[in-house]
């Protein structure tokens, strides 16, 4: 028999959608259970090809999400955006500093 599970959101790790200025100005839009780590493997080149090409120069937004299928929906919709509507999303987002990434939650 098999066992049933928990569909409760209580325990579960949220996932961020997080946005990346390039170098070139570009933005680049990911998702990761943590952005802290994330980011530095994109500043090492070790994270998405874009990166690699494009390195990047600082975190625009971190916004928060419930469930990886949430955080992929909204990554989604950004995908679908400009550079300049990406930065408009951005300072729309609370601003919140963290002193060791300098990111925006």
């Amino acid at each position: 028999m098999a066992t049933k599970r928990k569909s409760s959101v209580k325990g579960r790790k949220p996932w961020f959608l997080y946005l990346i200025e390039c170098e070139d100005k570009s933005v680049y839009t990911g998702i990761a259970l943590d952005v802290s780590a994330r980011y530095a493997a994109h500043k090492q080149g070790a994270g998405a090809r874009y990166t690699r090409a494009h390195p990047p120069q600082k975190l625009l937004a971190v916004v928060k999400y419930s469930s990886r299928s949430a955080a992929s929906q909204a990554e989604y919709l950004v995908k679908q955006m400009t550079a300049r509507e990406k930065r408009g999303f951005a300072g729309t987002v609370k601003r919140k500093r963290t002193p060791e990434t300098n990111f925006h939650q």
